[in-house]
């Protein structure tokens, strides 16, 4: 009794140290029984006005100055391009913690809890946050919006009352950009939920994934994402990788069926990751998953959401994960974050590299857009930000960031230069063999007669420089 008392104390401790630390004053007490917590009243952001365009010579941080949504750009408006999205997990549910340091934040309006009371007041600020920034998405995940519970019936009761509002407050402009289920903190994940040892946590994630299908379906989600975080092994002594691949995909089949058993026609999205928390998942990158996609007859069943911190993880840049799945026809929406090559973990930061970002508007472009994708920010305030400003600013900034890229990407087709250096690399196959060969037409006594005729070749420059050159010219 004494050590529990003593660990109370601790606790205790701990949360009046935390609100002293980050200088922000619990508006709303844990105990809200009698207190105004329950009805919030008033503005979650009131000191914040609607975020404008004022252009690239504006100095105020809480303006845009690249993203200008109604402007057209190579045809379609900015927004149709970027279709922007917050996410609800880190914007609304982040706490600064790390696996090195306590919480550092605790937002006005939060009381302590995670009561279906607290979890409608985070939906109320979620959508000022959403007006006020000026876009038409939003992500969730459905341990996110609303608390688990203590059967999968009050988990589901919970969910169904915390969407009730957010069905009210999203209206007719506003809709998920995608919705998931969260198939990795429980405990009872620990071996996976597709992919798990045990029958029963296979069972209970289908009946997840189904809730979570239907609730994203009630809201209008354009799309329904699968990320496989605990999907993977950490050793094979004791793993059966086979038959836990093959349970993966009778997982995917059957929630392809109940997709249309409802009637859902948004896209089914698989988020490729290499590492972490297990050693090594079963989605690494976007070609692993495409190969696996292949093998099991769903390459014409979904489509991949392709991170770019994930990216970094699994030893590619974010372009080339882009271009694979563009060019398997699988790119489907963009989780627009960035890592830190300093340190070999996924640190969800905003991106705010203007080159990053013109290359990944690069593949955008080529692939005509990415609706009914779009940009999602998976990305958090570092721990030591904790103003409420900044969750504005840190939008603000990676919004600018993209659209610039996308500026830029528009500067390099109208000056042409980058596409003719690439045309003209490949220009020898412009020819009636390399026309056989792309055909694949072309055997090998065919190709041996002219590599004799030729003898030996005198192979140009692939003018890497000058390509980096024309690059950086427009940013």
């Amino acid at each position: 009794m004494k050590a529990a008392k003593f660990s109370f104390f601790i606790l205790c401790l701990h949360v009046v140290s935390l609100v002293v630390i980050v200088g922000i004053p619990q508006t709303c007490p844990a105990d809200s029984s009698g207190s105004k917590c329950g009805d919030w009243a008033g503005e979650f952001f009131p000191s914040i006005p609607k975020i404008k365009y004022e252009g690239p010579s504006s100095k105020n941080p809480l303006a845009f100055k690249w993203y200008n949504p109604e402007e057209e750009i190579l045809g379609k408006k900015m927004k149709d391009w970027l279709r922007f999205s917050v996410a609800f997990w880190h914007t609304f549910r982040g706490t600064g913690g790390d696996p090195f340091g306590a919480p550092t934040k605790m937002w006005p309006w939060e009381d302590g809890t995670n009561s279906v009371a607290m979890a409608k007041r985070r939906m109320r600020a979620n959508f000022e946050f959403i007006d006020k920034l000026g876009v038409d998405f939003w992500c969730f995940h459905d341990r996110d919006i609303a608390p688990d519970g203590k059967t999968l019936e009050e988990a589901n009761a919970n969910l169904d009352e915390v969407i009730a509002l957010a069905k009210e407050l999203q209206g007719t402009k506003i809709r998920p950009l995608w919705g998931t289920a969260q198939l990795f903190m429980h405990p009872r994940y620990m071996h996976g939920a597709a992919t798990s040892s045990e029958l029963g946590v296979y069972a209970y994630a289908a009946a997840q994934v189904k809730k979570a299908m239907e609730v994203t379906h009630y809201l209008g989600g354009e799309n329904y994402v699968f990320w496989g975080g605990r999907e993977g092994y950490q050793t094979l002594l004791n793993t059966d990788m086979e038959r836990e691949l093959n349970h993966m995909a009778s997982f995917f089949e059957a929630a392809v069926a109940y997709k249309k058993k409802i009637g859902y026609n948004g896209t089914l999205l698989i988020e490729p990751k290499p590492q972490e928390p297990t050693k090594h998942q079963y989605d690494w990158d976007a070609a692993t998953t495409a190969n696996f996609l292949r093998k099991y007859g769903l390459l014409g069943e979904f489509k991949l959401n392709i991170e770019c911190n994930h990216a970094t993880l699994s030893g590619h840049s974010c372009h080339h994960e882009l271009e694979t799945a563009r060019i398997n026809g699988l790119l489907g929406n963009i989780d627009a974050n960035t890592g830190d090559p300093q340190i070999g973990w996924d640190t969800d930061q905003f991106m705010t590299d203007i080159a990053e970002a013109t290359l990944v508007m690069q593949s955008v472009v080529r692939n005509g857009g990415i609706a009914p994708g779009g940009f999602n920010f998976d990305a958090k305030l570092r721990r030591e930000s904790t103003d409420v400003e900044d969750l504005f600013i840190a939008h603000v900034g990676g919004m600018d960031t993209m659209a610039r890229g996308l500026r830029n990407v528009a500067k390099l087709i109208e000056d042409g230069s980058l596409a003719e250096l690439v045309l003209n690399r490949y220009q020898s196959f412009d020819s009636e063999l390399g026309a056989l060969v792309e055909a694949g037409k072309a055997d090998f006594d065919l190709l041996e007669k002219k590599a004799m005729e030729w003898g030996e070749l005198q192979v140009p420059s692939a003018k890497q420089e000058l390509a980096e050159m024309i690059f950086q010219s427009v940013l």
